[in-house]
């Protein structure tokens, strides 16, 4: 009996410790608010479509995974918070390669011009100088901004031909970046080196330093390497941002649309009200059909709604309108477990048991469907996230898992051991009674 209560008073108050967490890291200023989707908190989904009939087919794929990047380096530019950017491949099940589009979700943005103009910008491939002067400043003062030490050369990706992964044998076949520059570029290229040799010379990518080589001497016939302790992960990495940043394939603007942060005020509001009004019922008829039992599932539920919250903000979960109506979802079934241990338990009272010795054969004769059930609706959900096509469905997906494994605990752990606490307590006072 008191272990029972020990772990009872311990699950409760680390249960309000939880929800106390979930409350106060609610407030304007915390870090650990709700993540909510752009349906949510208003702002801008935009469709792009890719040209990608001048790449090779082999090459489709590299080429999308760096303008998905390159998007997603232009969107933190300017602050958008939880953006989503994704790849959709077109035809019939996603199967036709040439038909590849973008789709560009910004929460809280409502200017879709800024947005539309921001993205569409040709990404910039620029050379810079750092020169000595100036690496020696860097290196005394902390404080000063790397980017604004570095002075232009001229030399941008519009005059880079491509970019080759090479392995240089002198060193144990290390790999290395191979640069190629057309005509104009070439000339360029060799006065910076020549005028120019023991700097670095900044390789910026939409004002992103990617790499900072130094310059060993005078570089003729247009071509260069960089050399650096890349992996060929890595070095593969910077390749494409090279090719495909330097010269993006076209994109054109085929849908827009936005959503003002009003009606994503009214949907979380609709939404909260739903999931209120949810719990009160259940938690209603659990009272009244259950009585004493149903209090301890209602407190169990309570306990299983704060725990989920709280990995909401964790993990952190971008919450939709779909998300939520998991979560709603997921407090109907989430009572399921104990609804099972009740009705079992009922049946081991009517053959004459004792409130615990029924209560413990209840849970453990309905263990076996609960974990069956709830072992299928685990499965379900991983398929469901792992073949989603939109983040929509991965959100509620997600929320799905989240409110089955926690459920489970709540059921099986926090329900259980108060009950077992509870129901012992009076078995050993009315045995105390009967021996008076």
């Amino acid at each position: 009996m008191t272990r029972y209560r020990f772990w009872a008073v311990i699950i409760v108050a680390i249960a309000i410790g939880v929800g106390f967490f979930v409350w106060s890291s609610q407030k304007p200023d915390s870090e650990r608010q709700f993540k909510l989707g752009l349906d949510l908190s208003g702002g801008t989904h935009l469709v792009y479509e890719a040209d990608t009939f001048e790449i090779a087919t082999s090459d489709v794929g590299d080429a999308m995974r760096s303008l998905k990047e390159v998007i997603e380096r232009r969107i933190n530019l300017f602050g958008v918070s939880e953006p989503i950017v994704q790849v959709e491949e077109g035809g019939v099940f996603g199967s036709n390669i040439r038909e590849q589009r973008l789709i560009v979700e910004l929460p809280g943005v409502t200017d879709v011009e800024e947005a539309v103009k921001r993205i569409g910008e040709t990404p910039i491939l620029e050379f810079k100088l750092l020169s000595r002067v100036n690496q020696e400043k860097m290196s005394v003062d902390e404080k000063v901004n790397a980017e604004e030490m570095f002075k232009d050369t001229g030399l941008t990706g519009r005059m880079l031909q491509r970019a080759s992964i090479q392995f240089d044998q002198n060193f144990g076949n290390k790999p290395i970046i191979g640069l190629k520059f057309n005509e104009e570029g070439a000339k360029l290229f060799a006065e910076i080196t020549r005028e120019n040799t023991g700097d670095i010379l900044g390789i910026f990518l939409d004002g992103e330093l990617i790499e900072a080589p130094y310059i060993r001497e005078e570089i003729t016939g247009g071509q260069a390497v960089i050399t650096g302790d890349f992996t060929p992960e890595e070095a593969k990495q910077v390749v494409r941002d090279l090719n495909y940043g330097a010269l993006p394939m076209p994109i054109s603007l085929i849908s827009t649309e936005t959503i003002g942060a009003t009606l994503g005020e009214r949907a979380v509001n609709a939404s909260i009200k739903a999931g209120f009004y949810a719990f009160i019922l259940v938690a209603a008829f659990l009272i009244i059909w259950y009585r004493f039992r149903g209090l301890v599932a209602v407190l169990a539920l309570a306990i299983y709604t704060v725990l989920n919250l709280a990995l909401f903000k964790l993990i952190p979960v971008t919450l939709t309108a779909a998300g939520i109506a998991g979560f709603i979802l997921s407090i109907g079934m989430a009572v399921d477990a104990n609804i099972l241990i009740f009705e079992r338990t009922k049946e081991e009272l009517k053959k004459g048991k004792s409130k615990y010795e029924a209560l413990k054969e209840g849970f453990h004769r309905a263990w076996s469907s609960i974990r069956d059930s709830n072992l299928s609706s685990i499965i379900t959900a991983v398929i469901l996230y792992y073949f989603a096509s939109t983040p929509i469905i991965k959100g509620f997906a997600l929320v799905f898992l989240i409110g089955v494994l926690v459920s489970m605990f709540s059921a099986i752990t926090a329900s259980r051991t108060i009950l077992f606490a509870l129901s012992k307590e009076e078995e050993v006072s009315s045995e105390n009674e009967n021996k008076k």
